[in-house]
């Protein structure tokens, strides 16, 4: 017979193992010498030492689901419990069982970190309906729009809540989203109707002036077309694909007009080399206006000039595309500065912008802790993960920074 302090095995070759409940048969072993089934059955017992050891760590230091955690202390238990392993059971029992209000502990703080996190989605939530619902008044179509789209992403992103609060609040953020897009549509289908009606005109007052392009009564006509010429201003803008084919015609059955009558009184030439000369110097003079450092002086000189020019007449026809395109390029820049005097004051379009870095400001500190946590807790895998994360999230505050700066704060 042999033994060793855990367990021995009698002459007839049964082995047994040593517990807080007295001796335990192991099983028979007839292939060899006692000392070598002692050694076999302790071997199973270090096997079973590794395996708690493994599955201690994997609670300790991974994700492992309370359930999983459970399934796995379970099934060790039943393999301890089944006294076929040679050393101190009693003491993996114990570790079983500290393993079990380990597992028990990390299932209630889990809980309550959900409870946190659904509260914190209940909050996000809300916050994302409130600026739809303020959103679905909007008239800034793009902005708006864009906006809403973002804050559907944004949406996606969050975990879900208890049902009815998640319906309740989707039902809301929907209506707002469906809100804004049948306002949208009401207002670009007016708009079309707009354009469409200012098409037709266009198209008459291309009619009316190809009609014209051959009449040779200079005075009456050249008053004619610029009559022609008020009520296109007025029209209204056509749709894109129409407008500058008809301007074209429009304008170029204007061109045949007058230059049939400057070939007849070639006199005008002398006249419009005047034109042009004058109309240089007020493109100079409206050139000195840039850059624009007071917006009203700069409006206010540039429509006096403008008043200007109007009076002068026509330049030689190959001179007019570049002698206006100057003027034009002041007018443009007059126009860029007042719009962008307008988003500068804008405080509905700055507080959004505010908000939206605060909320990203928020979102990149969070992750900054989480990250400090991860790599506390020597969670490396999980603090890269996160790490990833908050470069994606800077990037945005990075660009949310930016633009809010050109409010002025």
């Amino acid at each position: 017979m042999s033994s060793d302090p855990w367990g021995r095995v009698d002459d007839a070759g049964t082995v047994y193992v040593r517990t807080a409940d007295g001796e335990k048969v192991v099983g028979s072993w007839q292939a060899g010498s006692p000392e070598e089934a002692l050694a076999y059955f302790e071997r199973k017992y270090d096997g079973l030492v590794v395996e708690i050891g493994l599955l201690e760590r994997r609670v300790k230091t991974t994700d492992l689901s309370a359930k999983d955690a459970s399934a796995a202390i379970g099934h060790l238990r039943e393999q301890v419990d089944a006294h076929h392993a040679v050393g101190d059971l009693d003491a993996l029992r114990v570790r079983l069982d500290k393993l079990v209000e380990t597992v028990d502990q990390r299932r209630e703080e889990r809980k309550v970190r959900k409870a946190q996190q659904t509260e914190e989605a209940r909050g996000a939530k809300e916050q994302l309906v409130a600026e739809a619902e303020e959103l679905a008044q909007s008239e800034q179509w793009r902005a708006a729009g864009e906006r809403l789209r973002a804050l559907v992403d944004t949406w996606k992103g969050l975990p879900r809540l208890d049902r009815k609060t998640d319906d309740e609040l989707w039902h809301r953020f929907s209506h707002a989203r469906s809100a804004f897009s049948k306002r949208r549509k009401a207002h670009f289908a007016q708009l079309d109707a707009q354009r469409e009606e200012a098409r037709q005109r266009k198209e008459k007052l291309v009619a009316e002036a190809e009609a014209l392009s051959q009449s040779r009564d200079w005075g009456p006509t050249a008053a004619k077309y610029r009559e022609l010429m008020q009520d296109w201003k007025a029209a209204g803008r056509a749709q894109r694909e129409y407008e500058d084919d008809l301007w074209s015609r429009f304008r170029g059955a204007q061109d045949v007009f007058f230059q049939a009558r400057s070939e007849v009184f070639a006199e005008r030439d002398t006249e419009q080399r005047e034109n042009l000369t004058v109309k240089e110097e007020l493109a100079a003079e409206a050139e000195k206006l840039l850059p624009i450092t007071d917006l009203k002086a700069a409006r206010n000189s540039f429509r006096a000039l403008n008043e200007r020019w109007d009076a002068v007449g026509h330049v030689p026809r190959e001179d007019r595309p570049k002698i206006e395109g100057r003027m034009h390029a002041v007018e443009r820049a007059i126009q860029e500065a007042e719009e962008a005097e307008w988003r500068r004051s804008n405080p509905e379009a700055r507080a959004r912008a505010a908000g939206l870095t605060g909320q990203l400001q928020d979102a990149v500190d969070k992750l900054r802790g989480q990250i400090e946590k991860a790599r506390a807790a020597g969670n490396n895998a999980k603090a890269e993960k996160l790490e990833q994360e908050l470069a994606g999230r800077q990037e945005l505050l990075n660009q949310a920074l930016k633009g809010l700066e050109e409010f002025g704060g």
